[in-house]
């Protein structure tokens, strides 16, 4: 039963990180896409820097509470590995509710703060107006959003990534078209600028949510998983979902801190390595994709095993994904040491700024080959409950490591922009050798009870 073919572990990871995959690279479509045509309104400088601010905004309070998802998808995996149909129906009837009662009230006070906060953060009155706008038709959606987050952690965690995959693009598409009519006033729409971007956004969203909730009462979930015959609040259920949860979250914040702070020293060093690091993080992140897409769904398997009381088939498929995972960063990692005028051509047409970044892409290119080891190994230790240790080992590699190294070697010792970027792959591996040490060595390969911390 453990030691089934070596392709047959493969196959099955495959079939459910593919998908969640190509739904977390529609992402990177909406984003090139939605500032194209913000770039294109009159005062495009006032709008792109507005715009700028509002998804920094939008991102830093989404990525916190999107963290819903991690629970969800932890508890409902473990439950479905179990055979228990019934408890993950309970998980998501409490997820949502504890989701679209958090939505609304984060949104309030969001939407309260929207506009003080644009201005407090910037410079020039315009843009803080813009962002205000921004921001608060963006997070109008937030409830539905949230929504979206419980379901999303479902489907993940009974291995349906095919419906995530089908939601995202749908609502990447809904979005551009809404954000293209909301911003240019096309057929009868009101014309609101940057605002109109914010408000498509929250439309899509309101559209994902329903598509969910469609998938949701089709009968093959309905009536297995019965989560509209057994509706009740169940507080320990809400307890261990903040509880695997809210690691996650300040990991998140963890993750956002540091690289502003990173930024931020570059920006110490000039204003052209600055731009150029930005551009460098944009690649990274276009990269980074398909590794969260297998951790999405080492997740799954790990959580389906563990549930099954198959410890050592949880342990395997850690493995064996971050293996797959790490084929695809040693060979994006080479294209990034050879290539790199090509890849930030993609980015900037601007050649002083490619010439500045290409040395700190080449050591980004190396740095990420370790990369999938760390972020597909922290996805398992996620789902066997130790997301305290994980947020624990991102806050000392990046916070502690990563950002004073980074300015001691670029700014302090004079090193320059190569410098600062050198301490990334000491960041990355670091955080890496730290996960593999607990995958590989922790307690929870032993342990009777899941432990979540």
């Amino acid at each position: 039963m453990y030691f089934a073919p070596v392709n047959g572990y493969y196959k099955k990871i495959l079939r459910l990180s593919l998908p969640a995959i190509a739904g977390l690279s529609t992402q990177m479509i909406l984003s090139l896409v939605d500032t194209a045509m913000v770039g294109r309104l009159p005062n495009a400088e006032y709008a792109l820097a507005a715009m700028g601010l509002g998804v920094l905004a939008t991102w830093a309070l989404v990525s916190f509470f999107s963290s819903l998802a991690t629970g969800t998808h932890v508890l409902i995996a473990r439950k479905y590995g179990s055979s228990d149909f019934d408890g993950c129906g309970n998980v998501l009837n409490n997820s949502l509710m504890v989701s679209f009662v958090m939505g609304i009230i984060v949104a309030v006070f969001a939407l309260t703060a929207a506009h003080p906060f644009a201005q407090f953060f910037s410079a020039d009155k315009k843009v803080g107006d813009y962002a205000g706008e921004f921001i608060f038709y963006r997070f109008l959606g937030l409830p539905f959003f949230l929504l979206t987050v419980s379901y999303r952690g479902f489907f993940f965690g009974i291995g349906k990534t095919k419906i995530f995959m089908i939601s995202a693009i749908m609502v990447n598409i809904l979005n551009i078209i809404f954000n293209y009519f909301l911003i240019f006033g096309v057929w009868g729409a009101p014309k609101m600028g940057v605002a109109g971007s914010g408000f498509g956004s929250s439309l899509a969203t309101v559209c994902d949510a329903a598509f969910y909730f469609i998938m949701s009462v089709r009968p093959k979930y309905r009536t297995k998983f019965r989560y509209f015959k057994n509706i009740k609040v169940d507080f320990s259920i809400i307890k261990e979902i903040y509880k695997i949860s809210l690691p996650v979250s300040f990991q998140n914040v963890f993750i956002l801190l540091g690289f502003l702070a990173f930024i931020a020293i570059a920006g110490l060093i000039g204003i052209k390595e600055q731009a150029a690091s930005q551009g460098i993080f944009t690649t990274m992140f276009m990269s980074f994709l398909p590794c969260f897409g297998f951790g999405i769904a080492v997740q799954t398997l790990v959580g389906n095993s563990l549930g099954a009381g198959k410890r050592k088939l949880a342990m395997i498929y850690g493995f064996e994904t971050a293996k797959i995972a790490t084929y695809y960063t040693l060979t994006l990692g080479l294209v990034f040491i050879i290539f790199p005028e090509h890849i930030l051509s993609i980015i900037t047409n601007d050649a002083s700024i490619i010439e500045v970044a290409k040395t700190g892409l080449r050591i980004a290119g190396f740095a990420q080959i370790f990369y999938a080891t760390g972020v597909v190994l922290s996805n398992g230790l996620q789902s066997a409950g130790n997301t305290f240790f994980v947020m624990a080992a991102e806050g000392s590699a990046n916070l502690l490591v990563f950002v004073p190294l980074s300015y001691f070697l670029g700014k302090y010792l004079g090193l320059g922009f190569a410098g600062a970027w050198a301490a990334l792959p000491v960041y990355i591996i670091l955080y890496s050798a730290l996960i593999y040490w607990k995958f590989r060595f922790g307690k929870w390969k032993s342990d009777t009870n899941i432990k979540h911390g």
